[in-house]
């Protein structure tokens, strides 16, 4: 016998009964989504709500909620919940915004040791004060919840981003001169053979913190099909350190490099003279470094009284190393020689430095200078 219902029927269009179709066999799909188009497919087919509450493992009010809302609202609309269900928020706009105050501060300022909040501290200060700020919903506030507030607030308190300020009041006078360098540079290149040239121009800066570490044990290398890299036991001893004063030709790539124990005003000084010693007596020496100490000392000054007109220095600004050209050549120094280097001493570490320097100057690279020059006019 006919199944026969006192609801209205559900009419499918064919469009309607062919997306149903592919919704109920669909594994991508939400499973509430999926079993609703089998419940509308199944009623439309004729079977009873008893029926298809069986066959889909589901129950009855399910079943007829979907089948409702399908002869109320369209079948589009049966297939998802309609707006404003389930429990409403407990905590208020204004409740959030509080949360995300508190954590836009310093743990310290509100009488913490800690420096930076976790979401514990902060949702242990919460619920503390939450009643006297007047915001009562967070009284059982919970870590999860906290951290999903300060994600939709687009804060992240627990982490520390640096920056560099600009301190120095010249800061854009100060590039510009040393931009005016680099421009120079590209015109020399340009015109003339840089090897004939009677000025050179030299980025120059201290490297500083060289470790000397050796290994408690052999490396061993690697084995095919055993072991794919060198193993290398975690002991190690430290021998201290060393100091790289490098200045790059920027005309021809030559590295003039010293390799030092410390970097005062007499380390530069000999720089200086031997970077003197290798130039032609009527040359000009134009060096971009850094404010140290040691550039600017009455030592260095004195020296440089005894070389009239042979040095020009054009110094960065304050907090501006990365306009020296010559931190590139030092970054690439530690992706490459300095990575993983294991010496038995410090002799051994300054050997070694100066080794690669010589490598270096056997095939000179000269390193290109871009950014800021091409709206830099130079008369």
């Amino acid at each position: 016998m006919p199944f026969t219902s006192r609801r209205s029927t559900v009419q499918l269009s064919p469009e309607a009964k062919q997306e149903l179709v592919a919704l109920s066999g669909s594994r991508a799909a939400p499973a509430h989504r999926v079993e609703r188009a089998r419940i509308l497919l199944a009623y439309a087919g004729g079977q009873s709500v008893s029926l298809i509450a069986r066959d889909l493992h589901t129950s009855r009010p399910t079943v007829e909620r979907c089948l409702n809302k399908a002869l109320e609202l369209g079948v589009q609309a049966a297939l998802d919940d309609l707006p404003g269900r389930g429990r409403k928020p407990r905590l208020t706009p204004d409740a959030r915004t509080w949360v995300i105050n508190l954590a836009c501060q310093k743990p310290k300022a509100l009488g913490y040791a800690q420096e930076l909040w976790t979401t514990r501290l902060l949702m242990t200060h919460v619920r503390r004060h939450a009643a006297t700020a007047g915001h009562p919903s967070l009284g059982r506030l919970g870590r999860g919840t906290v951290s999903k507030i300060l994600h939709a607030g687009g804060v992240q308190p627990h982490k520390v981003r640096y920056y560099l300020e600009r301190r120095d009041p010249d800061f854009e006078a100060k590039m510009t001169q040393v931009l005016c360098v680099y421009k120079q540079v590209e015109l020399l290149r340009q015109a003339h053979d840089p090897t004939g040239l009677l000025t050179a121009i030299l980025s120059f800066d201290e490297k500083p913190g060289i470790q000397a570490i050796s290994n408690t044990a052999p490396d061993r290398p690697p084995v095919p099909g055993r072991h794919a890299t060198v193993g290398r036991d975690h002991e190690y001893v430290r021998h201290g350190t060393m100091t790289l004063l490098a200045g790059i030709d920027l005309l021809t790539g030559h590295v003039h490099g010293q390799v030092v124990e410390r970097h005062r005003s007499r380390e530069f000084i000999d720089f200086l003279r031997a970077v003197d010693a290798f130039y032609p007596p009527e040359a000009t020496i134009r060096m971009v470094l850094d404010n140290h100490s040691a550039h600017i000392s009455k030592e260095t000054r004195t020296y440089l009284a005894t070389r009239p007109n042979r040095f020009a220095f054009t110094f960065t600004p304050k907090h501006g190393s990365w306009l020296n050209l010559v931190e590139a050549f030092f970054g690439k120094l530690a992706r490459t020689m300095l990575r993983g280097l294991r010496v038995a001493s410090k002799a051994e570490l300054k050997t070694r430095l100066e080794q690669h320097l010589d490598e270096l100057n056997a095939e000179p690279v000269v390193f290109h200078w871009k950014y800021g020059l091409e709206s830099l006019a130079v008369a």
